[in-house]
């Protein structure tokens, strides 16, 4: 969570692979509403050609979307949240 963008380790990298290759439809993404400055989060139809489903939440600091959005994939995934040295995202 400490460096959302850029290389990470191969455990990581693995466990990034999994969330990633999950199916499309209904997986979490981020939508640039402005660009270099706003994201929204969004869940993909899994029909080529559908619009995503936008949602409310909006965020204005690209690293905190990505680790967002991580978040919900591993809630997806795993069925539970995230816990990181007790603190729960």
């Amino acid at each position: 969570m400490a460096k959302p963008v850029g290389l990470h380790s191969p455990g990581l990298q693995r466990v990034l692979n999994v969330l990633r290759g999950e199916p499309l439809a209904g997986k979490y993404v981020l939508i640039e509403v402005t660009p270099h400055q706003c994201w929204q989060l969004a869940r993909l139809s899994g029909i080529r050609g559908q619009a995503p489903i936008v949602l409310d939440t909006v965020f204005t600091d690209l690293l905190t979307a990505e680790r967002e959005v991580f978040a919900l994939r591993w809630r997806e995934h795993v069925g539970q949240d995230l816990v990181l040295d007790g603190a729960s995202w």
